[in-house]
């Protein structure tokens, strides 16, 4: 997995997996997130307005890969933290060497089987490449690192009023003592 990181990790600093179709004017359309429509994990559209005066905490997901035990650690978070405003919000993605070939049915029974998760999962997209879904675009240019997502599992904070905080790693568990920091500080706002 760590060889799997630095070579996804060496691309992206040669532009070979960044996302080069990332658009900044067109992602810089909006000042929030709450513009944006996505489909549910059950097929149903939903505008991220549902979440307005929520903090977000957006992760791109997989089912096979070595941070996928980070599920239960984004479970934890969620319980602990919802009643103070947050929201986890998991999109699944199949760019990085196939780790989510799962359908969106498949994605779902395992997530709520193997790790009992509750928070909102949405359709599986894209999200680098050379068409990353318009949603994971407004993250990165608005996260200040106009640069490729490195991996599955990489998280983006979004304030209560639906700007982007900052961006973390993958390698950033849930449970991180900086990340932690972050949140909290965010949740006083």
């Amino acid at each position: 997995m760590k060889i799997m990181f630095k070579l996804a990790s060496m691309l992206s600093l040669f532009g070979l997996a960044a996302c080069a179709q990332v658009d900044p004017a067109k992602a810089a359309k909006s000042e929030d997130i709450y513009r944006f429509e996505v489909k549910t994990i059950s097929g149903e559209t939903q505008k991220l307005d549902k979440y307005k005066g929520k903090v977000i905490l957006i992760v791109n997901v997989a089912s096979k890969c070595g941070l996928t035990p980070q599920y239960a650690g984004l479970q934890a978070l969620y319980e602990k933290y919802k009643d103070r405003g947050l929201v986890v919000l998991g999109f699944p993605a199949n760019d990085f060497m196939g780790q989510e070939p799962g359908s969106n049915e498949e994605i779902k029974q395992f997530c709520e089987t193997k790790y009992k998760v509750s928070f909102p999962m949405f359709a599986k997209i894209s999200v680098g490449g050379s068409e990353p879904h318009e949603l994971y675009q407004w993250l990165i240019v608005r996260s200040g690192r106009n640069d490729a997502i490195e991996w599955n599992f990489a998280k983006f904070l979004v304030s209560a009023d639906g700007k982007t905080v900052q961006r973390f790693t993958p390698k950033t568990s849930p449970d991180d003592p900086e990340f932690i920091k972050k949140l909290e500080a965010t949740l006083r706002k």
